[in-house]
């Protein structure tokens, strides 16, 4: 399983950047996709997350109405829309990938949950 972020960048405060997440490998039908982010001293924070087969979704306080989780046109292919960046945005943002084959609670904003994470994008927002 390999998943390949891309699309961050250096931008202004008010600024959009849309990030992508490609994956390839993935077997199972259903999958939750998250992004996370980890600025420099600080945990890796969740950020926003998607059940791909469902397409519900789930963000963190901090970006809620201003982010965007979606599903890509190719298949397990994910995005997020960021909008409004404000420079306590600025961290390197990774996606990460954990298959839905079986019934129970989904833990979509813990980190420790995901199985399988692509590289970091950095994302630097300049005031």
């Amino acid at each position: 399983v390999q998943l390949q972020a891309s699309g961050g960048g250096l931008v202004q405060t008010g600024a959009s950047l849309r990030l992508s997440c490609a994956a390839s490998g993935l077997t199972f039908s259903n999958y939750a996709f998250g992004w996370f982010r980890q600025a420099p001293g600080k945990e890796r924070e969740f950020v926003a997350a998607i059940n791909w087969g469902a397409g519900t979704t789930y963000y963190a306080d901090s970006v809620k109405g201003r982010f965007a989780i979606s599903r890509g046109n190719a298949k397990h292919t994910v995005h997020l829309q960021m909008n409004s960046l404000k420079p306590e945005d600025t961290a390197v943002y990774a996606c990460a990938a954990e298959p839905l084959n079986y019934t129970g609670t989904f833990y979509y904003t813990q980190r420790t949950w995901y199985d399988y994470w692509g590289q970091g994008t950095q994302v630097t927002v300049s005031s």
